[in-house]
């Protein structure tokens, strides 16, 4: 087995020299083909209040440079277990949402076909839908950790069944989730009415709240959440609007009382082992930033989603 090619080696080229792919890592057409790989859909289309997010993607970029090879804390080097690479981006039709989702999708199931698994960085929360078609593509329904201010089960604004507030209601009625085995977890906030609730319920979602978070501690809501999904496939999508905007104030639609970075990153540390798929990091829109706050929380959470994937990669 060829040895993996990994990130630019920063004892030799300083870190803010040289492209800004993802942890500094090399992009697919330099290695061919990819355990894993990182790719950015710029779209921002699906926005309900502030729009931004389709430069996400290269704000993510450009905050990971300072990423490191080797991660103490699941004590793995995720570029040496397995190539990982950046695929750039998926360009997307930004003035027609149905055309883009469906783009996405078949980039998406193109860049899986051969078993890779895809670390997404957003761009907003409708490119959930698209993603997770491609996912129940390879693996059939999969079980879903949905971290977020809100629910997104939503039916429709304006009359659009696709935009960022819908994407799980969309899949869940399209028979591409588990529904024993979904959970919001994080949400928080004002809602339209008690009846949100009652039908975010019956799609089959349980619901850890960022009070819940503060409440009961990392390791009960991990243990609860492991519980839920078992060995099922998983897909992780994580809106960054589930910090507080105090932890990340570059979002579309920030919502005060949320997880502290610290919080999220033990959470999805506390599921190495699960049988993870696929995943997207969503809704960083860097013109509202202050100092790359945001874009680096993101960066992290993308790290960390590599490192989950490295371990499954080992135990393999």
């Amino acid at each position: 087995m060829t040895e993996p090619r990994g990130p630019v080696d920063s004892s030799r080229v300083p870190r803010f020299a040289g492209p800004a792919t993802f942890a500094r890592l090399p992009r697919l057409d330099e290695v061919g083909r990819a355990d894993v790989v990182v790719v950015g859909v710029p779209f921002d289309t699906g926005v309900s209040y502030r729009p931004g997010a389709r430069f996400g993607p290269s704000a993510v970029r450009e905050a990971s440079r300072l990423l490191r090879p080797y991660h103490p804390g699941l004590d793995v080097s995720p570029f040496a277990t397995q190539q990982v690479a950046d695929a750039g981006d998926i360009a997307c039709n930004p003035f027609n949402i149905n055309e883009a989702v469906e783009t996405i999708e078949e980039a998406a199931s193109g860049l899986a076909a051969d078993g890779t698994r895809l670390v997404t960085i957003g761009g907003d929360h409708t490119i959930a839908l698209p993603l997770l078609r491609a996912a129940a593509r390879l693996h059939g329904p999969v079980a879903l950790l949905h971290f977020d201010a809100h629910l997104d089960t939503w039916d429709t604004y304006f009359g659009a069944e696709y935009t960022h507030g819908t994407p799980f209601r969309r899949a869940v009625e399209e028979g591409i989730l588990d529904t024993e085995a979904l959970s919001h977890v994080g949400t928080r906030g004002p809602l339209y009415a008690k009846k949100d609730l009652d039908d975010d319920r019956r799609m089959g979602f349980g619901v850890v709240t960022s009070a819940d978070v503060m409440r009961r501690g990392v390791d009960e809501v991990v243990d609860a959440l492991r519980q839920r999904i078992g060995d099922r496939p998983l897909y992780l999508s994580i809106d960054i609007d589930v910090l507080d905007p105090a932890h990340a104030p570059g979002t579309g639609t920030p919502e005060a009382g949320g997880l502290t970075s610290r919080e999220l990153l033990e959470i999805l540390r506390g599921l190495a082992g699960s049988n993870l798929i696929g995943a997207d990091v969503v809704e960083v829109a860097p013109a509202y930033d202050h100092a790359e706050i945001t874009s680096v929380a993101a960066s992290h959470v993308a790290y960390d989603l590599v490192s989950l994937l490295a371990l499954n990669e080992k135990r393999a």
